[in-house]
């Protein structure tokens, strides 16, 4: 049973929460993710076949929830949770860096097989500048700070690759066309780790680096802001050239700007992507130098200095020009209550401001376990409610709006197995048109095919079958078969009657 005594809310408090939470009509296309991190050590010591059996539990209850991509942290310190020339293996796998696992395996190899034999994509999580976090101690040989020692600086005990040496923008880009180039991903990722947070009484030392190489820019602020543009656009663009299907997602943190900072910014008082970080997320968003944007909303609706509800009509309003993902904290939205309804959390109020907001395609948990776990039911709400029929992920025309050719050779069939509804593939040219996965779809004797109607989804498999639920053949149902190329642009579907 999925229940946390010490998370969980009255039961009678949590049914009136559901009850008053109706499912409504689900969208069709929904991104649903969850981060994977292994920077807060939760996979050190346990060794190949324990973590194995904690992200298959983990896989498996997240797909129970509905989710649809899991963001997994690959790169957390210029080191790798994958087989890499370039970088050490991680000290967060194997409990010390370069030193590879034992019994061997690729987590990130391993990743892609299981995501994908559930259905979901898998998107590899890269944190871009940082080198070396606070609690390491001892780098590898192999380590780009011991290479090369003055491609990073040094701040708050963190060691950052200094994003004012264009080396640094090439080299980080060679890791992530690695990754692109001999792995199967559906998506690269990054979060909010830019230049580092501001700390008191500390000073970014690349003052000299400046007024060596401003390039013509006067103020330090916009030079900072200026050598992370040029990263972020050639970040994309060496994705694109490498796989063009797969997608580049950035993950600021909450706040662009305050209102006092410009006219344009939220009315919150916080740490500013702009101005404290050098991160000019709405520049990206609107260059189109990204494909789905996650800002990291944690707060709570009526927090006093970045409420909830401010911020996400901020972005809604702000940066619709690709698709808009929310940043969810499960465990805040479980521990706060709802201000229009104090006997049940947040997770109703948000997801209504959701649906409300036309910008907004999705959620991605922070963190996964919190779901896993079930904190304040939240997990069970989902796969009851929220997520409760599967969807594919939005649309992204500006890559391409080619999908592929209708599916053939629709036809039911006995088999050893069972009765099995087979189909074949269509003919494809390139990957724009090429049938990776299928739509199944079924409705009964009456009902008017619609296939905007998600509940109506039966499965979204990457096999040409379905094993049919047959009864005694009495019963008649239509069933419809779609094809989906690598980033679920769907084709025009085959209906075929069945008596079930």
């Amino acid at each position: 049973m999925r229940f946390n005594k010490g998370w969980a809310l009255p039961i009678l408090f949590f049914i009136f929460y559901f009850l008053s939470s109706p499912v409504g009509a689900q969208p069709k296309r929904e991104f649903r993710g969850a981060w994977i991190q292994c920077v807060n050590g939760q996979f050190q010591g346990l060794g190949t076949q324990k973590m194995q059996q904690t992200l298959s539990y983990q896989l498996d209850e997240l797909q129970k929830d509905g989710c649809n991509v899991i963001i997994f942290q690959v790169r957390p310190e210029c080191d790798a949770l994958y087989e890499s020339k370039l970088e050490p293996w991680s000290r967060f796998l194997t409990g010390k860096q370069g030193v590879a696992p034992s019994p061997y395996w690729d987590p990130l190899q391993w990743m892609i097989t299981e995501c994908h034999r559930r259905g979901m994509e898998l998107h590899a999580w890269i944190n871009p500048y940082r080198a070396k976090t606070k609690t390491t101690k001892q780098l590898a040989s192999n380590h780009i700070a011991v290479r090369k020692p003055l491609s990073c600086f040094s701040y708050d005990d963190l060691f950052i690759l200094n994003p004012g040496l264009p080396e640094n923008r090439d080299y980080i880009c060679e890791v992530a066309r690695d990754i692109v180039s001999r792995y199967d991903v559906d998506g690269i990722h990054m979060d909010d780790y830019f230049y580092p947070y501001p700390v008191q009484g500390e000073t970014i030392p690349d003052q000299e680096l400046f007024r060596e190489n401003s390039n013509g820019i006067r103020d330090i602020n916009d030079w900072r802001r200026y050598n992370v543009n040029l990263f972020i656009e050639q970040f994309y663009k060496t994705i694109h050239e490498t796989k063009p299907w797969v997608k580049v997602g950035i993950s600021p943190f909450g706040i662009y700007r305050n209102k006092k900072s410009s006219p344009m910014g939220s009315n919150t008082n916080g740490t500013q992507n702009y101005d404290d970080l050098y991160a000019d997320i709405l520049l990206w968003v609107n260059n189109g130098w990204l494909d789905y944007n996650v800002p990291q909303i944690y707060w709570e609706i009526g927090n006093k200095a970045a409420d909830y509800e401010t911020l996400i009509k901020w972005w809604n309003q702000y940066a619709s020009n690709r698709p808009l993902v929310i940043g969810e904290d499960v465990e805040r939205t479980v521990k706060h209550q709802d201000p229009q309804n104090p006997n049940t959390h947040q997770l109703g109020a948000k997801m209504r401001l959701h649906q409300q907001l036309p910008a907004v395609k999705g959620t991605v948990l922070w963190y996964a376990k919190a779901a896993v776990d079930n904190v304040g039911q939240y997990g069970s709400s989902l796969r009851n409610n929220y997520w409760r029929f599967p969807a594919l992920q939005p649309e992204m025309s500006f890559i391409t709006d080619k999908a592929p050719k209708k599916v053939r050779k629709v036809k039911p069939v006995w088999t050893d197995d069972g009765y099995i509804l087979f189909w074949t593939a269509p003919k494809s040219k390139d990957w724009k048109d090429e049938a990776v996965k299928y739509v199944v779809y079924r409705f009964a004797k009456g009902e008017k095919v619609n296939t905007s109607d998600a509940s109506k989804i039966v499965a979204i498999t990457t096999v040409p079958f379905y094993r049919l639920p047959y009864n005694d053949g009495k019963e008649k149902f239509t069933y419809v078969i779609s094809a989906l190329n690598r980033i679920d642009n769907e084709s025009k579907s085959v209906k075929k009657k069945i008596k079930l």
